[in-house]
């Protein structure tokens, strides 16, 4: 009875893992940012929590709403953009846009026909489901790691450290190893420059916060849809015992 079961919850599991890449890989375009945020939130929606914050994240359709209440998230000012979930790039697109000459004559929008621009702007592995309020106050400042936890926590439980006047944000530790590997990843993929100092950062926060079990899924999520993975998370999937 006990080996029947077995074989009734493999052989659904392996069905729906074929139709989800079936249904996903036929329909992507890394060229739209609009559309990849479509299959962002697919993706969310097997690991439904706010990035920075881990907050509940409930769907309805496009529009995501996160649960303040279930990690404890003080509103700090646009209580708006905190109650809705947004597309943070964790390189920011003004990172990898700003040296482009479609950027200078006029900023984001004027690199929106620029197709490399595109496919970095749309590019999955980059993207991931924040609050509003936290992705608008981050706009694009640096990562940065304070010596000391000096600097003033806005959101409640949420430790999302904030320097407005020099630009530079501390996430908290569970994102640090994330982060790191999608800005590696990034800058070998599009041969993006990265500060030395961010770098040296981003290398010792790879080693310092291993690759969890759902940056593995989600690393093969992504590449079902897009058809790469960011070998920084992958090649160390590969030695975690399932």
């Amino acid at each position: 009875m006990l080996k029947k079961i077995i074989f009734i919850i493999l052989f659904f599991s392996i069905f729906n893992i074929q139709n989800f890449k079936y249904t996903f890989s036929s329909e992507f375009r890394q060229n739209n940012f609009n559309q990849a945020k479509k299959f962002a939130i697919k993706i969310s929606k097997k690991f439904p929590k706010s990035f920075y914050c881990g907050c509940t994240i409930n769907w309805n359709g496009k529009k995501g709403i996160p649960d303040l209440k279930s990690c404890n998230y003080k509103i700090r000012k646009n209580r708006i953009r905190a109650n809705r979930i947004e597309w943070d790039h964790i390189v920011p697109a003004w990172e990898f846009g700003h040296n482009k000459k479609c950027w200078k004559k006029g900023g984001r929008k004027k690199c929106s026909s620029n197709s490399i621009f595109k496919k970095m702007e749309s590019d999955l592995h980059n993207l991931q489901p924040a609050i509003g309020e936290i992705n608008g106050d981050r706009s694009n400042f640096s990562f940065y790691e304070w010596k000391k936890n000096h600097k003033k926590n806005f959101y409640g439980s949420c430790h999302v450290l904030i320097d407005f006047k020099n630009k530079k944000i501390e996430p908290p530790n569970s994102k640090k190893g994330i982060i790191s590997r999608t800005y590696l990843y990034m800058s070998y993929r599009y041969k993006i420059k990265i500060p030395k100092k961010q770098m040296i950062l981003f290398k010792k926060w790879n080693s310092k916060y291993p690759v969890n079990k759902w940056e593995c899924q989600r690393d093969n999520l992504i590449y079902k849809i897009q058809g790469n993975h960011n070998q920084y998370v992958h090649n160390k999937c590969i030695k975690i015992p399932k």
